[in-house]
C-alpha cells in the first residue's frame, strides 16, 4: 500500500503509521493527543490510534516513560479496560509521530451520557461505578494507578459495556517537562488534593477521583467549579467534599455518606484501593436492595441536515456527512441536467385511437407487472441480504452484576432468551450474573439461547447421611465446588458406623467456605476395641451391667464353685483383662453354691427348717444322753450346739448338714 504524508496542518487521515495502521476519521481531539479511527491492515481489524501531540517527540523522558506505560496497560486483561494493541514511534519527512494503538469501542464515554440524561439514576450510577471500579481494582493488583479517572475515560459500547482507557498514559506525560502544569489543568476538576499539592498518586487518588465522578454522575455536575482551574485545585486542597445530597441529589444516606468517605482529603481517610471502595459499594447496594440495571449506549452526536432533519454526523469530516437533497432541490437542478438523451427510438405507424387506446393500457399493466416482479425480487433479495448480513444479529448486552430476576426481561429486550446455570463464587453475590457466554457486547443470532451463570455465593459444605460410601462423600463434595480429602490418619472408632464408610465430614455440614477449599472425609474404623472387666465376686446383676458398660454382649451360665457364694460370678469367658472388639459375645459365671445358714443355738426343728429353704438337708447327732434332774441343761436340750460345715461356707445345693445337740 503506498503511503500518504500527512499535510501540513497535521491532520494525518490516510497516513499508514508504522507501515501497518492505516488513519481513518478524527474520532476525538485535546490538548494532549489526537484519537484516529483506524485499521490494522496486519490483522485486518478495526482499532482506535491516539497519537500524542509533537511536543513530546522530542522529549526521551516521555519515551521512555510512555513506553514502559503502555508495555504495563497491555498487561491488563480485564473486560473492564481498553485493550492496549501496540505502541510506537513513526518517522517520516513530515514529522515524527508517537501513537498508541488500542481497542475499538463503537459507542460514546460517560460524558455523553451525561449530556444526554442530565444526571444518571441512583442504580444507573452504581451499574457504571461499579464496572469502572472492577477496573481499576485488576490495575490496582497489578500495581498500576490511572491518576486521570473522569468521564471522557469511560467509555461505553454496545450492549452496555463499561471500559476504562488511558492507563498510565498520564503519568507519561507528567514526567515530560515540557507538559507536567499542562496535564493538572486539564483534569483538575477530578484531581485528588494530593495530585494538586504534591503530584504523588496512588490507587487511593483514583478512589477519590472515582467518587467525584460518581458524585457528578448523581447531581449532573461535579462539586467544585471556578473561574479558573487554579480556583478549583484550590478547593480540592481546602474544601471538604460536600454529600451528593447537599447539591439537591435524592441519595440514600448510606451511599451519601460513602461518597463522602471516598473523597476526604486525607488518603487514608479512604477506602485503600478500588477493591475495598467496591467491596463497601456492593454492601452498600445490598443494604439498600438497589438492583443492577443495564447501561444504555450512548447515542452518537447529531447535526441538522439541509432538509432540517437530523444525520449522523461523522466526527471531523466537516460539519455534515452525506448531504441530503429535498425534492424542491431536485426540482430546481441540484447539478442534475433536467433530461438525458438515451437513444433514437425507430418510429412506427400510426394506430386507429381505440385499438392504440387497448395497447397502451395492455403495455401499462405489463409494464406494472413487470415493475411489481422485479421490486419483489429486489425486496426478496435485499431482506435475504440484510437478514444473512446483519438483521438475524442482535448484541449481547452486558448482564454482569444483574439480579437473577432481571436476567429473563433483559434478554428479551435483545431479541434473546435465557439458558440459566449456577455456579458458585467467591467475589459474585448470591442471585447475581456471574457472566454470560456470549459474552456482552458480542453477536448472537435473534432468539438463541445465551448462557447465563448465575452465582450461588460462597460454597457449603454438603449434609452427608452418616454410612455413606467414599464415592458418595466425594462426588457430593466436588458437586459444591469443594475438594475432597481422604485423610488415613483422619480414621475414627465409630460403635454405629461399619468400618469403612463414612462418619461424617471436616469442616462440619454447612460450613461456608470459598470456592475449591480442601473437605476432609471422615472414615470409621469399626467399634473401637474393649477389654474384659473383672467381674469376680460381684453379684450377677452387677457383673452383667460392668460386662456391657464395656461394649460387650453377655450370656449367662451357672456353674457350682466351692468359694463363690451363689448368684455371684466366678469369672469371664474370654477371662478377665481379655482384649477383644466391642459387641464381642462374653460368657459369665455365675455360682450355683449354696450358703450354709447359721443355725446354732436355735431349736432343732426350726435349724432344719432354715436348712430346708435353703436347699439343703439337715441331721441331728445327739451327743448326750437325757439330762433329767440337770436343771441348769435343761434349756440346752433340743438345741443345736454345733452344725457342720460352718455357716458361711458355699456348699453343693443338697448338701446334708449335720447339725449337734444334747
Amino acid at each position: 500500500m503506498e503511503r500518504q504524508e500527512p499535510d501540513h496542518g497535521g491532520n494525518l487521515v490516510g497516513t499508514l503509521l508504522d507501515g501497518r495502521y492505516q488513519v481513518g476519521p478524527v474520532l476525538a481531539r485535546g490538548g494532549m493527543s489526537t484519537v484516529y479511527r483506524g485499521t490494522d491492515t496486519r490483522l485486518e481489524r478495526p482499532v482506535a490510534i491516539k497519537v500524542m501531540a509533537p511536543r513530546f517527540v522530542a522529549d526521551p523522558v516521555f519515551l521512555q516513560r510512555f513506553e514502559r506505560e503502555a508495555r504495563a496497560a497491555a498487561r491488563l486483561h480485564h473486560p473492564g479496560v481498553v485493550g492496549v494493541h501496540d505502541q510506537g514511534v513513526d518517522s517520516s519527512p513530515a514529522g515524527d509521530y508517537v501513537f498508541l494503538v488500542m481497542e475499538l469501542v463503537e459507542g460514546g464515554t460517560l460524558r455523553d451520557l451525561l449530556h444526554q440524561h442530565g444526571k444518571l439514576s441512583v442504580p444507573l450510577a452504581l451499574s457504571v461505578a461499579d464496572r469502572v471500579l472492577s477496573a481499576l481494582a485488576a490495575a490496582h493488583r497489578e500495581g498500576l494507578v490511572h491518576r486521570d479517572i473522569k468521564p471522557e475515560n469511560v467509555l461505553i459500547g454496545p450492549g452496555g459495556v463499561v471500559k476504562v482507557a488511558d492507563f498510565g498514559l498520564v503519568r507519561a506525560v507528567a514526567e515530560a517537562s515540557s507538559s507536567t502544569g499542562d496535564v493538572i489543568l486539564g483534569t483538575v476538576a477530578y484531581l485528588s488534593p494530593e495530585q494538586v499539592a504534591t503530584g504523588s498518586a496512588d490507587a487511593r487518588s483514583d478512589v477519590y477521583a472515582t467518587g467525584v465522578m460518581l458524585f457528578e454522575m448523581l447531581t449532573g455536575a461535579p462539586p467544585y467549579t471556578g473561574e479558573t482551574a487554579l480556583s478549583v485545585a484550590y478547593r480540592h486542597v481546602n474544601d471538604d467534599m460536600p454529600a451528593p445530597s447537599s447539591a439537591g441529589a435524592a441519595v440514600p444516606a448510606p451511599l451519601d455518606n460513602l461518597i463522602v468517605q471516598a473523597t476526604r482529603r486525607d488518603p487514608a481517610a479512604r477506602p485503600s484501593s478500588a477493591a475495598a471502595f467496591l467491596c463497601t459499594l456492593h454492601a452498600v447496594r445490598t443494604e439498600l436492595d438497589i438492583a443492577r440495571v443495564p447501561v444504555p449506549v450512548p447515542m452518537p452526536p447529531v447535526a441538522p441536515s439541509l432538509a432540517g432533519t437530523t444525520s449522523i454526523a461523522p466526527p471531523s469530516h466537516g460539519p455534515w456527512g452525506t448531504r441530503a437533497l429535498t425534492r424542491d432541490d431536485a426540482a430546481e437542478g441540484a447539478g442534475f441536467p433536467e433530461a438525458a438523451t438515451i437513444g433514437v427510438q425507430p418510429s412506427r405507424p400510426a394506430l386507429p385511437d381505440d385499438l392504440y387506446r387497448r395497447e397502451r393500457i395492455r403495455n401499462r399493466r405489463a409494464f406494472i407487472a413487470w415493475i411489481m416482479i422485479v421490486l419483489m425480487l429486489a425486496s426478496a433479495v435485499g431482506l435475504g441480504a440484510w437478514w444473512l448480513g446483519s438483521g438475524r444479529w442482535t448484541v449481547v448486552p452486558n448482564l454482569t452484576g444483574l439480579q437473577r430476576g432481571a436476567v429473563q426481561g433483559a434478554l428479551a429486550s435483545a431479541g434473546l432468551k435465557a439458558d440459566l446455570t449456577e455456579d458458585h463464587s467467591d467475589t459474585v453475590p448470591s442471585n447475581t450474573v456471574i457472566r454470560t457466554d456470549p459474552a456482552p457486547g458480542q453477536r448472537a443470532v435473534l432468539g438463541s439461547d445465551v448462557t447465563v451463570v448465575v452465582s450461588l455465593g460462597h460454597p457449603v459444605v454438603p449434609i452427608l447421611p452418616a454410612g455413606s460410601t467414599t464415592e458418595e462423600a466425594e462426588r457430593a463434595i466436588q458437586q459444591a465446588d469443594l475438594s475432597p480429602r481422604v485423610d488415613p490418619g483422619a480414621a475414627q472408632f465409630d460403635d454405629t458406623v461399619p468400618a469403612g464408610s463414612v462418619i461424617g465430614l471436616r469442616p462440619a455440614s454447612g460450613t461456608m467456605l470459598t470456592v475449591g477449599a480442601p473437605v476432609t472425609v471422615l472414615i470409621s474404623k469399626g467399634p473401637a476395641p474393649s477389654t474384659v472387666p473383672d467381674v469376680r465376686g460381684l453379684r450377677q446383676a452387677e457383673a452383667v451391667s460392668a460386662l456391657r458398660r464395656a461394649g460387650l454382649t453377655v450370656q449367662v451360665r451357672n456353674q457350682f464353685d466351692e468359694q463363690i457364694a451363689g448368684g455371684r460370678a466366678i469369672g469371664t469367658t474370654p477371662r478377665a483383662g481379655t482384649g477383644v472388639a466391642r459387641g464381642t459375645s462374653v460368657t459369665l459365671l455365675v455360682s450355683t453354691a449354696s450358703v450354709v445358714p447359721q443355725v446354732v443355738g436355735l431349736p432343732v426343728g426350726q435349724a432344719l427348717q432354715m436348712l430346708t429353704e435353703a436347699g439343703l438337708n439337715g441331721t441331728v447327732n445327739r451327743s448326750v444322753g437325757g439330762f433329767t434332774g440337770f436343771g441348769f441343761l435343761e434349756g440346752f436340750s433340743d438345741r443345736v450346739i454345733s452344725q457342720s460345715p460352718a455357716a458361711g461356707q458355699p456348699v453343693r445345693p443338697g448338701a446334708t448338714i449335720t447339725l449337734t445337740t444334747l
